[in-house]
């Protein structure tokens, strides 16, 4: 069962944008869509504000949205078209604790015949996605730890409109992020027609091994 990854630089560039775009461009792919928050201090790594993403017990809570008018980033999906939601909440560093619950909501997705889309950069350390896309806004200097060490890892940049790889952010190698395929886009439309047949091209590739072996 395929497996897309959405990352990207920072809070507030696009990231959930791109996800329900690509839900609501590839209806066929039944996608089952995963927001993954980390909380520290009671702040969220989302956005960098105080929130509610904290659990009661200080550990791990995954939750499945039901509501596809609320504006939260999980309805959005359901409002662009997932069959499922679910949002993920765990303390930063340790994701690693989510996983087995991770793993069962993409076993239930896999039995459903339908495709899993994560919205996370972290999740690349437990993952092995079919594809990984990164969104990246040069205008904006921050630069998340863990974007810069996934970024090795992801198949394709997506950035605004006339937006160029730069070398301003420290530790980012401009030569890696000019060997990446790149997808430009013009708030408020996050994915272009370009970015959702690259994507649904990738996704048949990846099926067209396992479908033959089934023959």
């Amino acid at each position: 069962m395929p497996i897309v990854v959405v990352g990207g630089h920072t809070r507030n560039i696009g990231k959930t944008s791109v996800v329900a775009g690509l839900i609501a461009a590839l209806p066929e792919q039944r996608w089952t869509a995963i927001k993954i928050t980390q909380f520290g201090h009671g702040v969220c790594s989302a956005n960098g504000e105080p929130c509610d993403c904290e659990t009661a017990d200080h550990t791990i809570a995954v939750s499945e949205e039901r509501d596809r008018t609320s504006g939260t980033d999980s309805s959005r999906y359901l409002a662009a078209g997932a069959l499922k939601s679910f949002w993920v909440r765990t303390r930063q560093g340790q994701l690693a604790e989510a996983m087995p619950r991770i793993r069962q909501l993409i076993a239930a997705a896999e039995d459903a015949g339908g495709t899993v889309i994560v919205e996370s950069n972290s999740v690349l350390r437990f993952l092995q996605p079919d594809l990984s896309l990164s969104v990246l806004d040069p205008s904006v200097t921050d630069f998340k730890d863990s974007a810069k060490r996934y970024l090795d890892r992801v198949d394709a940049l997506v950035m605004p409109e006339g937006a160029d790889v730069v070398s301003g952010w420290e530790g980012v190698s401009a030569r890696l992020l000019a060997s990446k395929r790149r997808f430009a886009f013009r708030a408020p439309q996050y994915c272009t027609q370009e970015l959702a047949s690259y994507v649904a091209e990738e996704l048949a590739r990846c099926s067209a091994p396992a479908a033959a072996s089934g023959r």
